[in-house]
């Protein structure tokens, strides 16, 4: 009986030791079969990635990119109208406009220089023309800019403004120390020509001080006041010719005075962005002047803000040479100056997408000689039925193209 109990105990528990071995791989095989569900779940629901994040990155390239793609609104600071940076504006308005980049180009009359720097710092103007003193002021944070120095950038330099003081003929004025006593229109306050006109009154060793009347008028008021004997001489810093003089000696006589001698060499000592810069007598598109006036000029700048898009500022300036060189220009300031020398010789630091520009034209220009240079060898080569030397010119052309780095 006894022993029988035992077998019966030992059965029960092995029978018991099976089930329960069953029940652990069942479990087992139920949570990995979970794990591997739970798993393939989360593949699904996740993108695939890239080594380094290739999926979060394309999307953020995506967004980017429709960024890029947006065109934008430009508000064009000029200057006066009775100046050259407002016609300047107008021409480029649709040159602009054209760009798939640019959807609408506002052209503004402003207070010129000055104040076209701080609109573009307060984001007022997102382009604007600027004379060279006044910008190099403004990034070195000097004079009216003193302590804010302006975040701006170059797209293109552009012609010459020519400082052109006139005076009424009988006023007896024949050089700058004659201004002394006089009455003379200066520019609006904060504008390129007055800053101009209060630097060669200084190398001439005068003053606001010394005038008998200062007028802050701007070109089209220095005008009338000349016109009406209520000026006696005005400062013009513009191209040349300026329409406001061409309209005045319609009507009044009036003498050009000279900046030259020991007030030019002042000037230019001190300040080295001024050069010297002849009016050329006999050139009816420049006044027609019976004998040449010597003067000084600064150069004008086509500034952004820094925060300009690197496409927009690379085609922005695209445009501008391309309708530079294309043989319309209709404003005559924009005919004086070399559309090579754009980005030369510069006092503001140019937009990154203008240096990228100027670096295709100057790789352009490297790859042409270089066909240029190739074919002219290869014809030798012809001549001489030297096939050898024709294929060996060739392929030194070729190579020269490729070595030659972009220049900016």
């Amino acid at each position: 009986m006894r022993l029988r109990t035992g077998m019966l105990f030992a059965a029960l528990g092995l029978s018991g030791a099976l089930l329960a071995g069953c029940g652990d791989d069942a479990d087992d095989k139920a949570s990995s079969e979970s794990q591997t569900s739970s798993s393939s779940q989360q593949s699904e629901s996740t993108p695939a990635q890239g080594e380094n994040g290739s999926t979060s990155q394309s999307s953020s390239s995506d967004t980017a990119s429709a960024e890029q793609a947006q065109p934008v609104n430009l508000i064009f600071g000029t200057g006066g109208t009775g100046g050259s940076y407002y016609p300047i504006g107008g021409a480029l308005k649709s040159v602009f406009e054209a760009s798939d980049l640019v959807d609408n180009v506002q052209v503004v009359s402003t207070g010129a220089s000055v104040q076209n720097i701080n609109n573009i710092t307060d984001g007022l103007n997102q382009i604007a023309i600027v004379m060279s003193d006044v910008a190099y002021d403004a990034i070195k944070g000097q004079n009216q800019f003193d302590g804010n120095p302006a975040d701006i950038k170059a797209l293109a330099g552009m012609y010459p403004n020519v400082v052109q003081v006139v005076a009424t003929a009988d006023s007896g004025i024949h050089s700058i120390a004659d201004l002394k006593g006089k009455r003379v229109g200066v520019g609006k306050v904060g504008s390129g020509v007055e800053q101009s006109a209060s630097k060669v009154l200084e190398s001439a060793g005068l003053s606001y001080d010394d005038l008998a009347q200062v007028s802050h008028t701007g070109y089209a008021d220095s005008v009338t006041g000349m016109s009406n004997g209520n000026i006696d001489a005005a400062f013009f810093t513009s191209g040349v010719p300026n329409s406001s003089i061409t309209g005045l000696m319609q009507s009044t006589d009036i003498t050009f005075v000279p900046v030259s001698g020991d007030v030019a060499s002042k000037l230019l000592e001190k300040y080295p962005y001024y050069e010297n810069y002849e009016i050329p007598a006999g050139a009816p598109e420049r006044y027609d002047l019976g004998s040449a006036v010597d003067t000084v000029a600064i150069r004008n700048v086509m500034i952004v803000g820094s925060d300009m898009r690197n496409d927009v500022a690379e085609d922005l300036t695209k445009r501008f040479h391309d309708y530079l060189e294309s043989g319309n220009v209709s404003v005559g300031a924009l005919k004086q100056f070399d559309p090579a020398s754009m980005n030369k010789n510069l006092v503001v630091p140019l937009h990154p997408g203008a240096e990228a520009y100027y670096a295709t034209l100057a790789d352009n220009g490297d790859a042409a000689k270089s066909q240029s240079d190739s074919d002219a060898s290869t014809s030798d080569g012809m001549g001489s039925d030297n096939t050898g030397s024709e294929a060996s010119a060739s392929d030194d052309g070729q190579g020269k193209a490729e070595d030659k780095a972009p220049q900016s």
